[in-house]
């Protein structure tokens, strides 16, 4: 049985990871607007993995009896200055999501809940990926963005990018 504190934090997280995928479409919809396909392509995958992991946070919720409530999602931002800059709030956003986990992974120890931060070892993790992978975008699109060649032979690159759901834990 998760406490009450532990419950809204999470539910508190299902809503981060949907405001996450809100604002990763509303990127990959001004990526596209500038003829950016690629990194439009990158930012669908990335709005994809972020309703994933809602949806795993919200099956764990009510796998230990707890009642999943959502809230609105705000409204993130739909302009940019370029593709860096949209690298650069990719990195700051996923930062602060850095944060909001291990605050839950803070709450689990002090609660002395263990299933709920064993559960959370996977998002640790998964957020290390996503720190590396937004550092990685955001060198890249600085690099390119001296070259308009640079920039489309980074922006093809950017559209090979698939969406892969995590595979389930084996017994």
């Amino acid at each position: 049985m998760l406490s009450e504190q532990m419950l809204n934090m999470l539910n508190e997280q299902i809503n981060a990871e949907l405001y996450s995928a809100y604002m990763y479409q509303a990127m990959s919809a001004w990526a596209a607007d500038q003829d950016l396909k690629g990194l439009s392509n990158w930012m669908d995958c990335q709005a994809q993995e972020e309703v994933t992991h809602a949806r795993m946070i919200y099956e764990y919720v009510q796998e230990r009896g707890g009642r999943v409530l959502l809230a609105a999602i705000d409204g993130p931002p739909t302009d940019w200055d370029d593709a860096v800059a949209v690298a650069e709030n990719v990195l700051e956003h996923e930062q602060k999501v850095t944060g909001l986990i291990n605050g839950l992974v803070d709450q689990a120890i002090e609660e002395k809940d263990h299933a709920t931060r064993s559960f959370l070892d996977w998002f640790v993790d998964e957020q290390v990926e996503e720190e590396d992978s937004a550092n990685d975008l955001v060198a890249t699109l600085r690099l390119a963005s001296q070259s308009p060649g640079g920039m489309l032979m980074i922006d093809r690159e950017l559209a090979a990018r698939t969406y892969t759901p995590p595979a389930p834990e084996e017994d």
